[in-house]
């Protein structure tokens, strides 16, 4: 997808979906994952979800990736901090007391300048690419991460019925691009209340990726 499109939208205000509070998936589930308070979160394709000050609140520490530096700044500002900006290769590294957010391109966002993380939370960035870049960033993800556990939100409609972002990803998909690396464990799926967009019917899908032992 072209990063314009991306770039348009939060130039444009276009951003239905920035949510005005924590996503509900977040708040019943993350605890799945069993982890320690302070372990390191890797929100991927961030934007300036309410969910990263939830997870601060909570006593975890965030990390990032965004295309757009509109969305980070906008981000920080909300949280009412200042954020330490220098430029990391071809990305900019944001940052703040517990938490790193890399605005760039998220394939420019190597292990090593990631760092360590100890979990993976998923809501919004495999359903906003199309199907030609799935395969690459869920491949980048898992690599870079070290196979770190996720929580994963999933979509599931007739992409006939409507254009994506969010995609459609199948149960299958899911399987094709992550059963080499974790054992999958659909924790819910749900009707969308009213459609999704009001427009079709879809099923949300939350997923707890376990790596394989």
């Amino acid at each position: 997808m072209d990063p314009s499109f991306w770039l348009q939208r939060w130039e444009n205000n276009n951003i239905d979906f920035h949510k005005s509070e924590a996503n509900l998936v977040l708040v019943r589930y993350f605890e799945k994952l069993s982890l320690l308070k302070g372990s390191r979160v890797f929100v991927p394709l961030c934007g300036k979800t309410l969910d990263i000050a939830w997870l601060l609140s909570e006593g975890y520490r965030v990390t990032g990736a965004e295309l757009v530096e509109m969305a980070i700044e906008q981000l920080f500002m909300e949280l009412g901090v200042e954020p330490n900006i220098a430029e990391a290769g071809d990305v900019k590294h944001y940052s703040a007391t517990n938490i790193d957010i890399f605005v760039g391109d998220i394939f420019d966002v190597s292990s090593k300048l990631l760092g360590s993380v100890d979990a993976i939370y998923d809501r919004a960035a495999l359903v906003a690419l199309p199907e030609e870049m799935r395969h690459r960033y869920t491949a980048h993800v898992t690599e870079i991460t070290g196979k770190a556990s996720q929580l994963l939100v999933t979509y599931e409609y007739d992409q006939n019925l409507m254009e994506g972002p969010p995609f459609s990803v199948s149960k299958g998909e899911v399987n094709q691009y992550y059963s080499d690396s974790y054992n999958l464990s659909l924790i819910v799926s749900t009707d969308v209340v009213g459609g999704l967009k009001g427009k079709c019917a879809a099923k949300e899908n939350v997923w707890l990726l376990k790596k394989h032992q």
